[in-house]
């Protein structure tokens, strides 16, 4: 019963959040298990984790707005604008 409770439960807390928040969870677990099984150690994985929650949340930042991308100027500045 607890196998099937904790995935409920995990899915219930996501459908809460915003695209952005969503991303972050999604790409914050994802770099964990890769950085994790990559190194073979905990510091793999806590650096695959904030690699990944911080991709995860621009992404999903972008996701909030159909049509809209992020660029960068010659400068380095980040910018939104028509795909």
């Amino acid at each position: 019963m607890k196998k099937i409770i904790i995935p409920v439960l995990a899915v219930l807390s996501l459908s809460a959040c915003s695209n952005t928040e969503r991303g972050a969870t999604i790409g914050a677990a994802g770099g964990a298990v890769i950085g994790g099984a990559a190194t073979g150690n905990l510091r793999g994985a806590a650096v695959g984790a904030a690699v990944g929650g911080v991709s995860g949340a621009l992404i999903g930042n972008v996701a909030d707005r159909p049509g809209q991308c992020y660029y960068r100027d010659r400068y380095g500045n980040r910018y939104i604008d028509r795909c």
